[in-house]
């Protein structure tokens, strides 16, 4: 897929938030790759752009620390615009390549690893382990910017093989290791709840999705009260819970209690499925509004998401029942 410079130049010159998650620019005199409204203003021609957060930390450019692009809108990182990549993206979001089995993802798919291959270097320039390493990187590194996990748990909660791998892919990324990141010098602890930001794009219709669920939630796992949903949440033979609430900006804060930390990647991916957090609801309004009875209906409820489920059960249930 081709990048058009003068879109992203005049994206970057203006910090249009429209774009933010689509693109990226990385600097090669700092080595740094940043979102589009960044505060940073690198000379022009110190810069290139790339679909992906994966393509820029591929290309040996680290994630900048001003504007954290962990927290940009889930759209580009692991959205393509082929069905196969986002299926595929879909799959790694939920932890499919921490062993790093491309062959058997590729099967998954019904592909070959070598079309998989293709396809996302055509589609997010960037390998399908590439797109694995950066979700570990970017994630580790919100870990260790909001919680005071210990660097251990922040290892295993990101998905890591190892803490010595942990550490020296930090190392190496950043030139300093991963405790050096963190903002609060409080004491490191292995807390119960882990609570970390998800970030969508705006506007965001929080009252008529959690509307939506308080009229369907189910007796004894789900409760929606003072502006909260809270559920418990089962993982194989493993139960937790999920508390869900507005956070700072463009941002749902989420809170986990759950005994293994390493299955952190699969609830936030069903998190991010049961609000809709990836879904771009400017590009969703201009297709729908080319409708002149959809129009009016666009216009009066801006940010309107489709909710999902914890599961495909529980969706297929809540869809047949409800």
């Amino acid at each position: 897929m081709e990048i058009d410079i003068a879109a992203c130049d005049h994206a970057f010159t203006t910090h249009d938030a429209r774009f933010d998650g689509r693109v990226f620019a990385a600097v090669q005199t700092t080595g740094i790759y940043c979102r589009p409204i960044c505060s940073a203003r690198p000379n022009r021609e110190n810069v290139s752009y790339y679909l992906s957060a994966a393509a820029a930390q591929a290309a040996g450019f680290r994630p900048c620390l001003r504007c954290r692009p962990e927290l940009s809108p889930n759209i580009a990182v692991w959205h393509g615009s082929s069905a196969t990549v986002t299926r595929a993206l879909a799959l790694i979001e939920a932890g499919a390549l921490d062993d790093g089995d491309v062959e058997v993802l590729a099967q998954t798919l019904g592909l070959s690893g070598r079309q998989l291959r293709r396809l996302f270097k055509q589609h997010l320039g960037a390998t399908p382990i590439a797109v694995a390493q950066t979700r570990r990187v970017l994630l580790a590194k919100q870990l260790i910017y909001e919680t005071n996990l210990t660097m251990t748990d922040v290892a295993l909660a990101a998905g890591f093989g190892s803490v010595r791998r942990f550490n020296e892919t930090f190392q190496r990324l950043f030139q300093r290791p991963p405790g050096a990141l963190r903002r609060s010098k409080g004491t490191e602890r292995s807390d119960a709840a882990v609570a970390i930001q998800l970030a969508y794009r705006p506007p965001y219709d929080w009252d008529a999705i959690l509307a939506f669920l308080a009229t369907r939630a189910i007796p004894g796992v789900e409760v929606v009260a003072d502006n909260h949903y809270a559920r418990t949440i089962a993982i194989g033979e493993l139960a937790g819970t999920l508390v869900v609430a507005p956070g700072a900006g463009s941002t749902l804060q989420v809170t986990v209690r759950f005994p293994r930390l390493d299955a952190l990647p699969r609830i936030i991916a069903r998190t991010r499925a049961i609000f809709d957090l990836a879904a771009n609801p400017t590009l969703i309004a201009e297709q729908l509004s080319t409708d002149p009875r959809l129009a009016p209906l666009v216009a009066a409820r801006p940010g309107l998401r489709v909710p999902g489920g914890w599961d495909g059960f529980e969706l297929a249930v809540r869809a047949i029942l409800g």
